[in-house]
This record gives C-alpha cells, sequence and structure tokens, in this order.
C-alpha cells in the first residue's frame, strides 16, 4: 500500500509540477492524434455523405471493407504501413518512418474508417423528408449536401470525437511507425509501455492518469454532443 501511495504522490508532483518530459510526451501525442483526426474528418465526411446519398455499383463491397477496416487489429495497420514507409518500401525515399508525421499517417488510416462509417450512420439516421425537401426547392447536390450536413452536425461532430478518442488512446500504430523515440515520437500510450516495464512506474502512471483525463474530456464533449442533437 504504501509503494502505491508514494507512486501516487510523485506521478502528482510530475504532473503539477509541470515535468517537461512528461508534457512533451502529452503534446506529441495529441499533436499527432489532432492532426489524424483532423485530416481524417476532411477526407471521411465527404466520403461518408456521398455514400449515404448516392447508389453505384459496388457499393455494398465498399461498405464491407469499410466496416473490415474498423475491426481491423491495430498492429496489422502498422506492420502494412511500416512496410510502405520503411527503405525498401515505395515511400521510403520520404523519410517518415520514425517521425511524428509518420504516426499522424497511420493513425489517420486507423480514424478514417470510423469517421466514414458514423458519418453515413448519421446521415442515414436523418428526417426522410429532409432529402425530399432539398430536392422539390430544387437544391443543387452541393446545397443539397450542405443542408443535410447542417442538420446532422452534432451526429457528425460526434463521430469525430470518436475517432480521436480511439487514435489517441492507440499504442501498436504509434510503435510501430515512431519508433518510441525520447524527445521525438514518444506519445503517451508508448511511454507507458516502455516505462512500466523499465521499473519506471511513478512516470508511467503520471501518463496514465493525464491519458485518463483526456480520456474523460473527449468523453464529455460527446455527451454533451448527444444532448445537444437530442
Amino acid at each position: 500500500m504504501d509503494f502505491l501511495i508514494k507512486a501516487f504522490q510523485s506521478a502528482w508532483s510530475l504532473i503539477f509540477g509541470f515535468d517537461a518530459e512528461v508534457y512533451f510526451i502529452v503534446w506529441t501525442s495529441v499533436k499527432v492524434a489532432t492532426s489524424a483526426t483532423l485530416l481524417a474528418s476532411v477526407v471521411g465526411v465527404p466520403v461518408g455523405l456521398v455514400l449515404a446519398l448516392r447508389d453505384f455499383q459496388g457499393k455494398p463491397l465498399v461498405m464491407v471493407i469499410l466496416n473490415t477496416l474498423m475491426a481491423l487489429p491495430t498492429v496489422a495497420v502498422g506492420l502494412l504501413l511500416y512496410a510502405f514507409l520503411s527503405r525498401r518500401g515505395p515511400l521510403g525515399d520520404l523519410g517518415l518512418l520514425f517521425t511524428p508525421l509518420g504516426i499522424a499517417l497511420g493513425l489517420f488510416v486507423l480514424a478514417l474508417p470510423t469517421v466514414v462509417n458514423l458519418t453515413l450512420a448519421a446521415i442515414r439516421s436523418a428526417d426522410p423528408r429532409l432529402f425530399v425537401t432539398c430536392k422539390l426547392l430544387g437544391a443543387t447536390p452541393i446545397q443539397q449536401a450542405w443542408k443535410i450536413l447542417q442538420e446532422t452536425r452534432f451526429a457528425v461532430t460526434a463521430a469525430i470525437v470518436v475517432a480521436l478518442g480511439r487514435v489517441i488512446s492507440e499504442v501498436g500504430i504509434a510503435m510501430m511507425l515512431g519508433g518510441n523515440i525520447k524527445g521525438f515520437t514518444r506519445t503517451m500510450t508508448t511511454a507507458i509501455a516502455l516505462e512500466t516495464g523499465k521499473g519506471e512506474f511513478e512516470l508511467g502512471l503520471a501518463l496514465g492518469m493525464i491519458l485518463l483525463m483526456v480520456a474523460f474530456g473527449i468523453n464529455a464533449i460527446l455527451f454533451l454532443l448527444q444532448r445537444g442533437e437530442g
């Protein structure tokens, strides 16, 4: 029991003492997760909108692939991207492996199916009369899409928040594509795994507490968005 009390005291000291290493790790995690989520939103929301509003040949196959990607193990995503980004891979000349940008790219691939699928579900759950009204009023496809996004903005934003929650707590991709390099690519999840294994329980505990705070904040935002939609 004394061990746990001292560990928590040391962890709080690192957090409220604004330890430089701790907050650099936190900043790296937030930076790569936010960048990946924003990019996934820019790509995924329009794709989800098109899938919801348009029927085309091969759409069932696309849906199956998207659902499969949502359940794909993160280490599999990391392994595939490692093969592409390594020196012998097709994208090796870009030098993205073991960089924050490489981690962000991997997290983008992870977040994209989540944003697309949840955006698709949000638009499908909209009032069917909305689609009919837009067409009767002679709205162009772009105007229709904009109006539908306005009406489903809370649910679409919730989709983006869910994607952020998924990528900020990810460890496999961050470890494989970032290499867990101190002062450069170390994230909260990879640092927790490393420091706990080294016996630096206090640092791992401090980062774990911050990660829980971030997760709580993300879920609080999601709760408020769901209340706003209701």
